[in-house]
């Protein structure tokens, strides 16, 4: 789901990898769909490698939107302009055990500027959960 996405510094938004060239990348504004090259100077981050730190372990982006998904039954999350202790508040309850030492205000707006990005534009996929609910059904009718 998050292959191939991509957050740049210096550059708002979200970008799709299209290419890759000999010295840079060819990425696609998922909002106004601009094609730009992103050199090798450029602070450039896979959303596929971002986790949020707990108190236990890092917790993957995609498990993050996964949880945000779910309180929210499929829709948009609050605004990512919220105030910051709105924003700590909602993140409490997608997330509980989030260091909140190591996570800041900024981090959480980040991430729910990415989730609502991706929910509008219908990129988020969480079909592995649907394939082990096929699988329990089957398993039921097997016992019938």
């Amino acid at each position: 789901m998050l292959k191939g996405i991509l957050a740049i510094s210096g550059h708002s938004g979200l970008f799709k990898m299209v290419a890759e060239s000999k010295n840079s990348i060819i990425v696609e504004s998922l909002d106004t769909q601009k094609r730009m090259p992103v050199y090798s100077t450029a602070k450039v981050s896979a959303l596929e490698d971002i986790a949020i730190y707990t108190y236990e372990a890092d917790v993957p982006l995609k498990d993050v939107f996964k949880a945000i998904s779910d309180a929210e039954d499929g829709g948009a999350a609050i605004s990512h302009k919220s105030s910051g202790n709105e924003l700590k508040t909602y993140f409490e309850k997608v997330l509980p055990d989030f260091d909140q030492d190591r996570v800041y205000v900024s981090d959480i707006k980040k991430v729910l500027q990415w989730y609502n990005a991706l929910q509008e534009k219908d990129m988020l996929d969480f079909s592995e959960p649907e394939e082990d609910e096929t699988t329990d059904e089957t398993t039921e009718e097997k016992a019938d």
